[in-house]
């Protein structure tokens, strides 16, 4: 490996490479050049220290800076290239480690590539000549702690640099709303809850939560759907840790009694990341919970990309191009809904048309759509809002939920009048939703008059392309499970689990995909709706009209080999 030592890129310091590249505003950098002067740490370090720029865009503004490649995590090695002839001591205080020998030339990964005497002392204790590479320092101390130490991560080094007597300091329960400031600015406390965000983001995760239990501090991601432990800090860091990520949402740290909701914009990895931030006080303490929103995911809301079979795309396509009526989305929370009502704006969004939200809370923002956040507080409700957006001469309105008979009325009041009008129920099934509307009170034949087309949705998770591999069931099983059997039994159709590797953190599992049930209502299903007919007339007649149900949905997914028969056998388990 032939590294060539950089040098400085003209005369642009490197405060202004980060403002060129839009990744701190002048307040920011004022901040870290305040304490850069009371310090002598580097600003890059400082600058993620802070919280301002994670660490993989810091070392691309000091790799164009100083005209160095950067070094990353899958470049280092899977053994150690060297052996005890460097300490370990050493390698950590000058935060390098070896990566690479080849004829008398030992390659070093190193935070700061230019330091010569640190690479004067490597040549002279291994009498080889060295080389830089310019590296991160959390991706160094993990290489380091991999090859010659005891194996402990990230969160280790930095509780490990607030020391023993430190943390004894801390307390889980601080009342002096002053001292808590005070430790929520600590650095290791900003590092410790930067590491816990990135991670999460790093592991796809679509939440995070952070729980106080009676002996420990829990913290757990929602990956694909499935919670999962993950390295956890110290209890008694408890107070500082939801005091940190408190300020960070603009919350109250002295309210602990009452739920809390807030939002904290940042930029990680190169990315526009929204977390929305819920607080609740538990018997042990505040738990928070952060959902993640990935504003510069582009492919979000794209129609295509959501799992409807083609005769289902289709259909969904021709009742969001309706001029008037009612869209329904049912199913759990964390099923989708919202994902698949923005993607069908998305669609339909074009400057002849004038279209209103109401939710609660928003979620994404989408341009050209005029989106309001609900705020029971000062009367803002679905109902109140609904009524006053009906003035707003629009052509499609989206209201977040249908939850009580007002929402509904003047819901389908609007659909009458010539608006197309889309919304969320929580029901198990499309038929459902019928009778749910019916039990709040709606009348049966302004339902049948207003309602086009009613979709139930699940998420199912997607096998891993990288562990992909194919298995062998039983037919018996498969009939016990009522798999459809054309072909199943004569290796017609290929079953595939994923085994579990690096790429998918041993889940098996990469991503979500959704399962569908569509229902269209026609003119049997309105004579059913107007006879008061129940939720299992209703579908045995949307069967045989062709509704696909959520399990024939999945199993279609099973066939095409995305998701395996126990996670379709999860998510639709109801309908067994």
């Amino acid at each position: 490996m032939s590294i060539k030592i950089g040098s400085l890129k003209s005369n642009e310091l490197i405060g202004q490479v980060f403002l060129r590249r839009g990744l701190i505003d002048e307040e920011e950098l004022r901040t870290a050049l305040n304490l850069q002067s009371e310090s002598r740490e580097k600003l890059g370090k400082l600058l993620v220290d802070l919280g301002y720029v994670s660490e993989r865009d810091c070392l691309a503004v000091v790799s164009e800076h100083i005209q160095m490649p950067a070094i990353t995590a899958v470049d280092y090695p899977k053994v150690s290239v060297l052996d005890s002839s460097l300490s370990l001591r050493f390698m950590k205080q000058c935060k390098f480690v070896p990566v690479a020998l080849e004829g008398g030339v030992i390659t070093l990964s190193m935070t700061d590539p230019m330091d010569g005497a640190t690479l004067d002392s490597v040549r002279q204790a291994t009498g080889l000549q060295a080389r830089a590479l310019l590296g991160a320092e959390s991706e160094i101390m993990d290489a380091l702690e991999k090859f010659y130490g005891s194996s402990s991560g990230a969160m280790g080094r930095i509780i490990e640099g607030i020391g023993e007597d430190e943390i004894e300091n801390f307390s889980d329960e601080i009342e002096d709303i002053e001292q808590l400031k005070d430790l929520a600015s600590e650095a290791p406390v900003i590092r410790l809850v930067n590491l816990l965000i990135s991670k999460a983001i790093e592991s796809r995760a679509s939440d995070v939560h952070i729980e106080p239990f009676e002996k420990d501090l829990k913290v757990r991601y929602r990956i694909d759907g499935i919670l999962h432990d993950v390295e956890s800090p110290p209890k008694k860091l408890k107070a500082a840790i939801i005091s940190r990520v408190k300020i960070m949402a603009r919350l109250n740290i002295a309210e602990r009694r009452l739920p809390q909701d807030g939002r904290i914009k940042l930029k990680v990895l190169g990315r526009d990341i929204d977390l929305r931030v819920s607080t609740l006080p538990t018997l042990y303490g505040e738990s928070v919970v952060m959902r993640i929103l990935d504003k510069s995911n582009a492919s979000l809301y794209d129609i295509n990309k959501l799992g409807f079979p083609t005769d289902s795309l289709a259909a969904f396509e021709s009742l969001i191009r309706r001029p008037h009526g009612i869209f329904l989305v049912t199913g759990p929370t964390g099923s989708g809904k919202t994902t698949t009502l923005y993607s069908g704006l998305s669609t339909i969004n074009l400057p002849d048309k004038k279209i209103i939200t109401i939710e609660d809370p928003v979620e994404y923002q989408i341009e050209g759509v005029n989106q309001i956040h609900v705020n029971a507080q000062i009367g803002l409700t679905f109902g109140a809002g609904l009524r006053h957006i009906v003035r707003q001469d629009p052509d499609v309105i989206m209201v977040g939920e249908i939850r009580d008979l007002e929402t509904a009325e003047i819901a389908i009041r609007a659909a009458l009048t010539g608006h197309l009008v889309f919304s969320t129920l929580h029901t198990n099934d499309a038929p459902s939703a019928i009778s749910r509307l019916t039990d709040m009170g709606a009348e049966d034949y302004l339902i049948a008059s207003s309602v086009l087309g009613i979709l139930a949705q699940r998420l199912v998770r997607v096998i891993c392309p990288h562990c992909k591999t194919e298995v062998h069931p039983m037919p018996e099983m498969l009939r016990e499970i009522g798999f459809p059997q054309n072909g199943a039994g004569n290796g017609q159709v290929r079953f595939y689990e994923g085994r579990g590797c690096a790429e998918c953190s041993n889940t098996g599992f990469m991503g979500r995909i959704g399962i569908y049930e569509l229902m269209i209502v026609n003119d049997e299903i309105r004579k059913l709706t107007v006879g008061k007919a129940d939720a299992g007339q209703i579908r045995k007649k949307a069967i045989e009209n062709g509704m696909r149900s959520l399990r024939d949905d999945g199993w279609l997914k099973v066939k095409h080999g995305i998701t395996s028969i126990a996670e379709v056998i999860r998510v639709t388990q109801e309908e067994a």
